[in-house]
């Protein structure tokens, strides 16, 4: 049996809960928000975020940060992306030498442009951070669905330990020495998926999703690369994996508030009624601005953040990809034969 302290009470951070209970470990669970700690404690249940899965008597809940940190086995850093940086310094003071944080939002800092798992090393260098994503909704993970997921970490042995402690009949985790590009792959795709929700907003079709979802990961796996991830990471879980999940799901709520945004509702009006946060919007700036860093091509990307931040409606967007200049698909291959 392990000790956790589960950073962040939403959806995702329950629904890990729920998994890591059942696998016998002890359970501390945070929020900062008082009345949803005191829900918690109440119902055992998350009743306004995932609703119907109740989480056992080896969990318990406090708004206490200290007494979720100390002593604790492994931590699971669940806070919406954007709350990463302030988060991890309220942690720092408490989190002992190679303690295990495990991160599991995913996304890119606008300011910095830098990963989750860079920004909780910078602010907890004690610390021995690593990543756990892929396609997995809490939706699903909460009520036991088979789900398959990726643990990253510098080391093997990290890695494997992440591994065990998660690992059951109906939570597979595979291991991955390719932090980067886990973490590119989790927070790309929420930009893609934006695409793919305007596309059903639209009314489109399965042609435009399938397109959308191909040329998305071809964008990601370029920049990905460029920055020095691995391309095999963006072919399995993490990447294409993760992306078709995230562009076809009822639960996703990026690909939710691209809906909306396709049929006529803006940034602002759409991220409202979803009522949670939707990451690929904080994404979407920092993916632009890697791509220029970085020289890299992503018309998907570009595109999403004239619609988002420069009121280009998604039919003109849509048009222009559609218009742009003619291309080969893979600029790699070449006829042995020249006419």
């Amino acid at each position: 049996m392990r000790t956790v302290g589960i950073i962040g009470a939403g959806s995702w951070g329950i629904a890990l809960a729920k998994n890591l209970s059942n696998n016998g470990h002890k359970i501390t669970i945070w929020s900062i928000i008082e009345d949803e700690i005191a829900m918690l404690k109440e119902h055992r249940e998350c009743l306004d975020k995932l609703p119907g899965v109740k989480l056992s008597e080896n969990v318990d809940f406090t708004c206490n940060l200290e007494e979720t940190i100390i002593g604790k086995d492994m931590l699971v850093l669940a806070v919406p992306s954007v709350f990463t940086r302030s988060t991890a310094k309220s942690m720092a003071p408490y989190v002992a030498k190679d303690q295990k944080i495990v991160c599991v939002a995913k996304g890119i800092e606008e300011e910095t442009l830098m990963t989750i798992t860079e920004v909780v090393e910078a602010e907890i260098p004690a610390a021995d951070v690593c990543v756990l994503s892929g396609p997995s909704h809490a939706e699903e993970v909460g009520t036991g669905l088979p789900t398959t997921v990726v643990a990253g970490a510098k080391t093997q042995r990290t890695a494997e330990f992440v591994q065990d402690a998660f690992m059951n009949e109906s939570f597979r985790v595979y291991t991955s020495p390719d932090v980067l590009g886990i973490e590119l792959g989790g927070s790309l795709k929420n930009v893609i998926a934006l695409a793919a929700g305007m596309a059903d907003g639209l009314g489109y079709g399965d042609n435009t999703k399938a397109a959308l979802i191909t040329r998305g990961i071809s964008e990601i796996t370029r920049l990905a690369v460029a920055m020095g991830a691995k391309a095999e990471t963006l072919t399995g879980l993490t990447g294409m994996g993760d992306l078709i999940v995230t562009c076809q799901s009822k639960h996703s709520r990026n690909r939710k508030a691209g809906m909306l945004m396709g049929q006529g509702m803006s940034m602002e009006e759409a991220t409202k009624e979803v009522k949670m946060v939707v990451e690929g919007v904080y994404s979407a700036k920092a993916a632009l601005a890697l791509a220029k860093k970085y020289n890299v091509t992503m018309p998907i990307i570009e595109q999403v953040n004239m619609v988002l931040f420069d009121g280009k409606s998604a039919k003109d967007a849509v048009t222009d990809l559609m218009l742009r200049d003619k291309r080969i698909e893979h600029a790699a291959l070449d006829w042995n034969v020249q006419n």
